[in-house]
C-alpha cells in the first residue's frame, strides 16, 4: 500500500509542476502583450513584466492575431503623426471654423498684449 501512494505523489508532484510551468508561460505571454502595449504608447516599461518574460525563456508564445492587433494599431498611429496624416486631418476640418478660432487667438492676444503693455 505504500508504494502505491508513493506512485500517486509523484504524479501529483508532476502535474502540479506542469501547471505551475504553463501558469507561468501564460504569464509571460501577457506580460509580453503588455510590453508591446507600453512600447506603442511610451508608458514606463515595468520590471515585474521583464522578470516574466526572463524566467519564461523561449517558451513566450503570443497569438498571432493580438500582435496583429497591435502592430495595425502602431501603424496607423503613424500614419495619424505624420505630415501626410495632419495634411488629410485639415482637409476634414471646417474652414470657417479654423478661421473663426484664429481670428478669436488673435484678438485674446491682443487684449492679453494690451494689458502688459501701456504703449499699445
Amino acid at each position: 500500500m505504500p508504494l502505491n501512494h508513493f506512485g500517486y505523489s509523484i504524479q501529483q508532484y508532476i502535474k502540479t509542476m506542469e501547471r505551475d510551468s504553463e501558469f507561468l508561460v501564460k504569464k509571460a505571454e501577457r506580460a509580453t502583450l503588455r510590453t508591446c502595449l507600453r512600447d506603442k504608447y511610451r508608458l514606463p516599461k515595468s520590471e515585474q513584466d521583464a522578470n516574466l518574460m526572463e524566467s519564461a525563456g523561449d517558451d513566450i508564445d503570443v497569438p498571432e492575431e493580438l500582435l496583429k492587433m497591435v502592430d495595425e494599431d502602431a501603424t496607423e498611429e503613424e500614419e495619424k503623426d505624420s505630415i501626410l496624416g495632419q495634411i488629410q486631418n485639415l482637409q476634414n476640418m471646417d474652414m470657417d471654423q479654423i478661421k473663426e478660432k484664429a481670428s478669436a487667438t488673435m484678438v485674446e492676444m491682443k487684449s492679453k498684449a494690451e494689458e502688459k503693455c501701456c504703449v499699445m
